[in-house]
């Protein structure tokens, strides 16, 4: 009986995972309700925090960082160009192909919205304990990093001393 009840709550427990990731992703950790609107759209914001961790980068390589084809991500950042939040420059490497990087503008703009992105986490938080708060965060790194692994991606670059 022990076996059959582990594999049960094993099922529970993914079911119940299953079931938080999706309505975790419908969230944009209430910036919305702070008093300053984002200033970037869903995909800009993820672009140009890639861009910041790991710039310059070709369209090949966003598209790789994100699992996107190259189409897609060319929208995306024509986009980006369009609106003076990233800019074309020869590849420091002298490489052929031409790398993107953040405009002091896109910067700017990232700056604003992960600031109301860690405000709107912390008005979440505000009644966790740091250990509760410090726990999350190991876990959901550790999620993610086996993810990248999974998936045999390029991990995302992390600031090691977070």
């Amino acid at each position: 009986m022990t076996g059959e009840r582990t594999v049960r709550d094993r099922a529970d427990v993914l079911n119940g995972l299953s079931r938080e990731l999706k309505l975790l992703s419908r969230h944009q950790v209430l910036p919305h309700s702070l008093a300053t609107p984002l200033a970037l759209e869903r995909s800009a914001f993820l672009l140009l925090s890639r861009l910041e961790a790991d710039q310059p980068m070709s369209l090949r390589e966003l598209a790789e960082a994100f699992g996107l084809d190259v189409s897609t991500v060319n929208r995306q950042v024509a986009a980006l160009l369009r609106q003076g939040l990233a800019e074309r420059i020869p590849d420091p490497g002298g490489g052929l192909a031409r790398k993107l990087r953040a405009t002091a503008e896109g910067k700017r703009k990232l700056r604003q919205d992960q600031a109301q992105h860690r405000a709107g986490l912390d008005m979440i938080m505000t009644h966790w304990s740091a250990a509760d708060r410090h726990t999350f965060f190991e876990l959901l790194r550790r999620f993610n990093e086996d993810i990248e692994a999974l998936e045999g991606t390029t991990p995302w670059p992390r600031d090691e001393e977070s």
